[in-house]
């Protein structure tokens, strides 16, 4: 088998797949951000605080069903799991173009929360089925790319739809794709190799042999109890937590710091908002290249997030009467923010068994999602009584920091992974 053609045809046949589904599924819960810069807190009578919360109930509803979708996912079928997810999250996404009450905006990002819920791990499990050890972090990275490239396009295209149209127009638009991808997804998706028609048989069994390979260097586990009580999962999921604090505070509340830093339209504040996210989708290429290359994952995180934890701190400390040096330390911010993500979510599948990674991989992005609910809350509490993102700059570095400690704190033990691994976490 010639093992680099083989390598390139499933990059092309699943990697724009993954790609594009995760994309969608961000646009639905980061468009919000500009909805409250550009007038619905108005239009629907919604205080600062109230803004906050109904901006973080996403993440409530995805903390509380992110297990039972994944184990369906990893004990059933990620294709069917994805298709319902993406007609459900595309017609809530539009419904919201039409709330007329508080009430009604609120169910609805729950809702939405709920029914993206699985996404993520799901996505993970169906990587970890078709790539290798090898070409995991890359993998991974593409599949979360979605979520910097989906910010860096829809910053500008927001911006132009509230100018054109209006927040509910923009809402209305932007839910639709998800409904049409819904339908390209059945018919092109299938979950395992030995399901497709464009290997031969021999590179099925030559992939499901080197997969199958993987899995006996890594010591079995009896089931999910077993490996949520893993010291290094309790780990991972208090780090993702920490984590998810500065990226989904900054991701929520950008396009409002950047209104009240600096004096801008929403078309303006659209294009300065893709600027972190294009930074943000270098560094995550060049990152997860670099960690397969050098089969080291922690190296590639956390001084990254320490990075991240600094620049948040020197923004602060240029303050808004420097706006410019402000915003490019925001910039290196969510750089150091997103880069990590490949090297990270290939750690799971490098220390636990395919019997309870997928488990694992929901369990620590469920308190990623309690994360993102606290921090995207919590930051648009600071800058609404406030009066300014100091303090909210504060808040996201001291989270970066801890979590930078926590993943030094993450070694692989001899119970969880034999020695023969040739993947150094540390």
């Amino acid at each position: 088998m010639n093992k680099s053609r083989l390598a390139s045809r499933r990059w092309w046949y699943i990697m724009p797949i993954v790609f594009i589904t995760y994309s969608l599924a961000y646009v639905d819960r980061s468009n919000f951000s500009f909805a409250s810069a550009a007038g619905i807190n108005d239009d629907l009578h919604i205080t600062k605080g109230m803004s906050s919360l109904l901006g973080a109930l996403f993440f409530l509803g995805y903390f509380f069903f992110q297990i039972p979708g994944t184990i369906y996912a990893e004990r059933r079928s990620v294709k069917k799991l994805i298709f319902w997810c993406l007609l459900l999250w595309g017609g809530f996404a539009s419904l919201t173009g039409v709330v007329t009450n508080i009430p009604m905006l609120a169910v609805i990002r729950f809702a939405l929360g709920v029914v993206e819920a699985a996404v993520m791990p799901a996505m993970l499990v169906y990587i970890s089925n078709w790539f290798t050890k090898s070409e995991r972090s890359r993998a991974n990275t593409f599949l979360i790319l979605g979520n910097p490239v989906t910010v860096l396009w829809m910053s500008v295209l927001s911006g132009y739809l509230i100018k054109s149209f209006g927040w509910r127009e923009m809402f209305i638009f932007e839910g639709i794709p998800a409904v049409i991808w819904a339908i390209i997804w059945w018919f092109s998706v299938k979950d395992k190799p030995e399901e497709v028609s464009w290997l031969s048989e021999q590179e099925k069994k030559d992939l499901a042999a080197q997969l199958e390979k993987e899995q006996k260097d890594i010591q079995a586990v009896g089931g999910y109890r077993e490996a949520f009580r893993s010291r290094n999962v309790i780990l991972l999921c208090l780090q993702y937590f920490f984590w998810s604090i500065g990226v989904y505070g900054f991701v929520l509340w950008l396009p409002s710091i950047l209104r009240d830093g600096k004096s801008m339209g929403m078309v303006e504040a659209g294009w300065l908002s893709s600027g972190p996210y294009l930074a943000a989708t270098i560094a995550m290429i060049l990152v997860s290249w670099a960690s397969d290359k050098m089969q080291n994952r922690k190296l590639f995180v956390w001084p990254l997030l320490l990075v991240g934890a600094l620049a948040f701190f020197g923004s602060w400390a240029a303050g808004t009467n420097n706006f410019w040096l402000s915003y490019s330390l925001l910039v290196v911010a969510a750089a150091a923010m997103y880069a990590p993500y490949g090297p990270f979510f290939a750690i799971i599948p490098e220390m636990l068994p395919k019997n309870v990674s997928g488990g694992a991989m929901a369990l620590i992005n469920s308190l990623g999602a309690l994360g993102s609910f606290f921090g995207s809350w919590f930051v648009g509490y600071l800058n609404g009584n406030t009066g300014s993102p100091a303090a909210s700059f504060i808040f996201m570095a001291v989270s970066l920091l801890l979590s930078a400690g926590l993943t030094l704190l993450v070694r692989p033990r001899k119970a969880e992974i034999k020695p023969k691994g040739n993947v150094s976490l540390t």
